[in-house]
């Protein structure tokens, strides 16, 4: 699933493509999860921005074109999109002869059109945490949310409500770093700040790589991302941990699978 530094790529890359960009016809994938789409009709894209793995484009009508990738999807925009795309679920119109697309291969991804800031109908978005990469965002913030819940560690992150924009890939590596374990439900203030500080480090760190591509993600350009060739944890099961050569392991916790180091991250 593209998790924050995949989603900011795709933020930054149609962000000065879309500005001032109307929308003169939509169509869509018969789903709800993407009629809302065709609201958009008649109006003009002001600014794209972005809280946790939702891309929110306000237009100029007062509202917001909100827009979650769920795990397969994509955003581009093309002179023509394909008439022989399955996968393609939404796609908007521009003045200026292109058209920007919306492909999702698995359906897990959403559409809203939605008055500016009223979220009541996206209850995940409503009730998310501070972006991971704002100011809001405070290795004491962090603390209290996390000792508030009894949930383990991973599965509170994932939740999106201590800290909104961080998936599998990015929580797994920030353990790691942090020497926290997978399996922890409650951790000190101290060990907190750790985690907070890995969390804004390896999400900045895939972001200046433009992402991770393992299978599916690719960026507004159709590109990849290559954060893959520097994950030290994620996916390395069974492979010596690049701090202490101890093999790496993974185990199910609460139905994810996660990796980690035995040495590093004592339970």
């Amino acid at each position: 699933m593209p998790e924050l530094p995949e989603v900011e790529t795709i933020r930054r890359q149609l962000a000065p493509r879309l500005q001032g960009r109307r929308v003169n016809d939509s169509h869509s994938h018969e789903s709800e999860k993407f009629t809302p789409a065709k609201e958009a009709i008649g109006t003009t894209f002001q600014t794209l921005n972005r809280k946790g793995k939702y891309l929110i484009a306000s237009l100029d009508d007062g509202r917001e074109l909100i827009v979650h990738l769920g795990m397969t999807g994509s955003l581009t925009i093309v002179a023509q999109p394909p008439d022989d795309d399955p996968y393609i679920r939404a796609w908007w119109q521009l003045d200026g002869d292109e058209t920007l697309v919306y492909r999702d291969v698995r359906r897990f991804g959403r559409i809203r059109c939605v008055p500016a800031g009223q979220y009541d109908t996206i209850p995940t978005l409503a009730a998310q945490g501070p972006d991971a990469l704002s100011p809001d965002f405070t290795a004491e913030s962090f603390y209290q949310a996390l000792r508030n819940s009894r949930r383990r560690i991973p599965t509170q992150l994932l939740s999106q409500k201590p800290v909104a924009g961080v998936g599998n890939i990015y929580s797994t590596e920030a353990l790691w770093i942090a020497g926290v374990h997978p399996a922890k439900r409650q951790i000190s203030r101290a060990a907190a700040a750790k985690l907070h500080a890995a969390l804004v480090q390896v999400l900045k760190a895939g972001l200046a790589n433009g992402g991770t591509t393992l299978r599916d993600y690719r960026n507004a350009d159709g590109g990849e991302g290559s954060h893959q060739d520097a994950l030290a944890c994620y996916g390395r099961s069974g492979q010596p941990c690049l701090s202490c050569s101890t093999p790496l392991q993974h185990r199910v916790y609460d139905a994810r699978t996660l990796t980690f180091c035995p040495q590093c991250q004592p339970r």
